[in-house]
């Protein structure tokens, strides 16, 4: 049984082994042998009908396990009558659906999106902006009109995040015609196309307030101005329109009992922050009246009973800056495009007439001199110069010397004035200021001016103070980006006595403060809160305060000698009556004799010392 179970489940394999094996028991054996392998085929076909068998049912419970899977599909799927969604196939678009979608961008528009730009990050940046452009503009109406400005400045607090800002001034007024455009449209102005030394440059400060208070307010900016004494006082309540970048005026009216004889009113309602700090709105205002010391300002804080009302900032001096002129460019400074340009808008007849009278420094001998270099006919018209030969004048340009662009366009503070605006504002033991010559940085002139107030009431313990400013004007926000910081950490104030971590602001009792004016202060933004990083510049910014640095060594230094001697003289004062006394005892000398000692030795030692 066991060979036959063997052959059975051994199968081909297993039958041919037995049959060559030997056969016990004669033929009987054989015959039996013989038997069992006729009965082989069968034994095989059986087993692999089994085998199918088993293939048939594993089909079967692979087909069966579907079927379920199916099923759970089935109760899963959604009830009848809610079809299955099929994915929605995205389209592309092609050139022709693309430009119907392309459209003009107004500036309005897109400052509106990018507010940032423009240095309304934050609540409490966004009104410190709206005071900072409102007085911008009016000491730049009262510098150009001649009167010693008078502005008031309010603050106040509807709830708590929400304020209006008002700014009121002295100046000339604004003519009606031009209220809706100078506040209810981005980029425009007098100031961008002229080579004159003012605060604001861009034409886009106080409508982008405006803009600012209208997103975040929905209210109009409004406006009060005269003229003059014998005309009416002007109403004008106005928004801009985003989109088109134009001004929709909402009221206008005549005010009768608006006392001031000339001058203009801005109110402004805005969502804001109000904070004390550096970069506060009371920083802002008190480091205004430093720059502008002939200037008076009035300021009402949102929270009036903590200063007891308004605080005032009067004037320092009754003399107004003296007053800048216009200047042309200057031919170091122009680009190839730009010179292209202006070849192409001239009036004069020909090329050496546009050298001539388009820039300034350029005489007619020099004109003559370019075109030689340049190897271009002076009578040559200027639309008809060619990109090669403008680039040809460009580079004789720069190869010939010319005269520095003249400085009558720029204002500086002035170092009395510098001092003087220090002395009112701290309490200091010395005070140092510089106001350097006038140079130029891509045919732009300016000038860079420097003070220092060190000792008295300022704390030796922190870094020295940093007051920026350009144009007369605070610069609060982003001082690591400044060139004046820059220039700052990079003067060696250990040689002037002073401590100074490595690459950092020197430690001390000690207000520094550096102004750079300029035709067009290089602005690293159009918030118009940083100095770019100009070589000539920096350069300028660290001699005036290597100056202010040797001046307060100085007094550093003396105030170690006197300290010194008071040590020296304290001893002697302490020490010779006692030596005469030893010397008495000794030498038994009178009192008249001992005296006689300590006056004889007094004067040896005064005469020996080192003052």
């Amino acid at each position: 049984m066991s060979k036959q179970g063997s052959f059975t489940f051994e199968g081909e394999a297993g039958g041919q082994a037995m049959s060559a094996a030997p056969a016990k028991g004669g033929g009987a054996a054989r015959g039996k042998s013989r038997g069992s392998a006729k009965k082989a085929p069968a034994k095989k076909t059986t087993t692999t009908a089994a085998k199918s068998a088993h293939k048939a049912a594993k089909s079967a419970h692979e087909a069966a396990k579907s079927a379920r899977k199916a099923a759970k599909s089935t109760r899963k799927a959604p009830k009848s009558g809610a079809a299955t969604r099929k994915p929605k196939e995205r389209t592309r678009s092609d050139a022709t659906q693309m430009a119907t979608k392309q459209r003009d961008i107004s500036v309005s528009e897109f400052f509106a999106k990018n507010r940032h730009l423009l240095g309304f990050d934050n609540p409490a940046k966004a009104l410190l902006t709206t005071v900072k452009e409102g007085v911008d503009n009016s000491l730049d109406a009262c510098e150009e009109a001649g009167i010693l400005p008078d502005i008031r400045v309010e603050i106040h607090q509807q709830d708590e995040t929400r304020f209006r800002v008002v700014i009121e001034d002295n100046g000339p007024g604004i003519v009606k015609a031009q209220v809706p455009k100078i506040f209810g449209r981005l980029l425009y102005g007098s100031k961008f196309h002229r080579l004159r030394q003012s605060r604001g440059q861009q034409g886009i400060g106080i409508s982008a307030a405006g803009m600012y208070g209208l997103l975040t307010t929905g209210k109009p900016v409004k406006i009060i101005t005269r003229i003059g004494k014998k005309k009416p006082a002007q109403l004008f309540e106005l928004v801009i329109d985003t989109k088109t970048n134009e001004p929709k005026v909402t009221r206008e009216e005549v005010v009768d009992d608006w006392a001031p004889e000339h001058g203009t009113r801005v109110e402004i309602e805005m969502e804001g922050g109000y904070r004390g700090g550096q970069h506060s709105v009371d920083a802002y205002v008190r480091q205004i009246s430093l720059a502008n010391p002939h200037a008076r300002l009035v300021y009402l804080p949102p929270n009036p009973t903590k200063t007891n009302g308004a605080i005032e900032f009067p004037r320092v001096t009754d003399e107004l800056p003296p007053e800048t002129a216009e200047i042309k460019p200057h031919p170091y400074g122009v680009e190839l495009g730009v010179l292209m340009q202006m070849f192409r808008d001239t009036r004069a007849r020909n090329v050496k007439g546009c050298l001539q009278s388009d820039f300034v420094r350029v005489s007619a001998a020099v004109a003559e001199d370019i075109c030689k270099r340049a190897g271009v006919k002076p009578g040559k018209k200027g639309p008809d110069v060619s990109r090669d030969e403008a680039e040809s004048i460009h580079k004789a340009i720069l190869n010939t010397k010319l005269m520095a662009p003249p400085t009558d366009c720029i204002a500086p503070i002035g170092e009395d004035l510098l001092l003087a605006a220090l002395k009112a504002e701290v309490r200091a033991d010395f005070y140092a200021s510089v106001t350097r010559r006038p140079t130029v940085y891509r045919g732009n002139p300016f000038m860079i001016e420097a003070a220092i107030a060190y000792g008295g009431d300022l704390s030796g313990d922190d870094s020295a103070l940093v007051y920026r400013f350009a144009n007369r004007v605070p610069l609060q926000y982003q001082q690591g980006a400044c060139a004046v910081t820059k220039a700052v950490t990079g003067t060696d104030w250990k040689s002037y006595q002073m401590m100074q971590p490595r690459g950092a602001l020197p430690v001390g009792p000690m207000i520094i403060m550096v102004h750079i004016a300029s035709v067009w202060v290089p602005f690293t933004s159009e918030s118009k809160e940083a100095v770019a990083h100009y070589p000539e510049i920096i350069k300028e910014m660290r001699l005036a305060l290597q100056e202010c640095g040797r001046r307060v060594a100085t007094h550093i230094r003396k105030q170690k000698r006197e300290a010194d001697e008071a040590k020296k003289r304290a001893y002697i004062e302490k020490y010779i009556p006692q030596v005469a006394v030893g010397l008495q005892e000794i030498l038994g000398f009178s009192e008249k004799e001992r005296d006689k000692v300590v006056t004889n030795l007094t004067e040896v030692l005064e005469k020996s010392r080192k003052l």
